[in-house]
């Protein structure tokens, strides 16, 4: 039976809310037992869009110790930044020869992205390819994403196929995993919308870093309905269900378990709840964050994990140049 691979990616751009938590750093976390992990901070995929230097190689590390903080080992998982690995765009360009600007036009991502802009790069037209290439380097068989992303896995299948039928086996068909329970944390203020890194109004995220008690006033006037039942139900009330999640995922207390709980009691019982158990995740993990984040360790812990995706990726690489016909070295 072949190694079970997971690659997840996560771009050094905004700050992370409890959402991307839940539904990404925490499943990963989970997982990284399982096989082998590799998580990529994907700043290449990030200057798609315009980026301040500066700012980019902050979040670059940011993101990097809040994943190590969340619970990555890097002595069990890998965890390196996209740039610091040439493989990434060197099969990016390859896979290029092998899509259609069709199957890029098709996806929805990018017609969303674009909307509205001045400036489109080439970039975020073909950040796809790029996304196949990190994912197929390293044998993945496995990619934890929402359901925004599921359309990204098939065009990386689609171009594994074509290559592996035209030349001979050389990719691993990669499968799509969404987690089935707090996948999709939504917006404080307007429930029926994902928690977002780049909501204009920063009350509809909790951001990981953000004061713990400002995070507990934005819970205390979250959206909810004009009700009293502490009910999960996304048709009828999304924003007790939304709150009912977050729950949830920090108390690990199952959502039947929690409507049993709060049944008579009123929403603002059951938003100090809320806040109390949010409150609480923050300051633990903020502390561990500043830990990490001030020690000399991080640098080497990306540089190892640099080197060790090269060793993985390269040999790939190499075989594919020779598919395609590049002139050994």
């Amino acid at each position: 039976m072949n190694k079970k691979i997971v690659f997840s990616g996560i771009q050094p751009s905004g700050n992370l809310h409890i959402g991307n938590y839940i539904g990404a750093v925490r499943q990963w976390v989970k997982g990284q037992n399982d096989g082998l992990n590799i998580f990529c901070v994907v700043d290449m995929h990030a200057i798609t869009v315009p980026q301040d230097p500066k700012t980019l190689a902050q979040k670059s590390r940011e993101i990097s110790a809040i994943i190590l903080a969340a619970g990555i080992d890097p002595d069990k998982s890998l965890l390196f930044v996209q740039s610091h690995n040439p493989d990434h765009a060197n099969l990016g360009w390859i896979l290029n020869c092998y899509l259609s600007i069709g199957q890029l036009n098709r996806m929805i991502q990018y017609k969303e992205k674009s909307d509205g802009k001045k400036f489109v790069s080439v970039g975020l037209f073909d950040y796809p390819v790029l996304m196949a290439a990190d994912i197929l380097l390293y044998g993945t068989t496995e990619v934890p994403v929402g359901d925004d992303q599921k359309q990204h896995v098939e065009l990386t299948r689609d171009v594994a196929e074509r290559f592996n039928s035209k030349y001979s086996p050389t990719f691993v068909l990669p499968e799509p995993k969404t987690p089935k329970a707090g996948g999709r944390v939504m917006s404080l203020i307007d429930p029926t919308k994902k928690m977002s890194k780049s909501d204009p109004n920063p009350n509809g995220a909790v951001w990981l870093l953000e004061d713990p008690a400002m995070a507990r006033k934005k819970i205390m006037s979250a959206v909810t309905d004009s009700g009293s039942e502490v009910k999960y139900d996304w048709g009828n009330k999304p924003g007790i269900s939304n709150l009912l999640e977050i729950l949830n995922q920090f108390s690990d207390v199952s959502i039947a378990e929690l409507e049993k709980k709060f049944a008579g009691q009123n929403y603002g019982q059951f938003k100090i709840a809320v806040a109390d158990v949010v409150e609480k995740f923050l300051v633990n993990f903020q502390k561990k964050y500043a830990e990490i984040s001030e020690s000399e360790e991080l640098e080497s812990i990306l540089k190892e994990g640099a080197q060790k995706a090269y060793q993985i990726s390269h040999p790939k690489l190499l075989g594919v140049y020779k598919k395609v016909g590049f002139l050994g070295q």
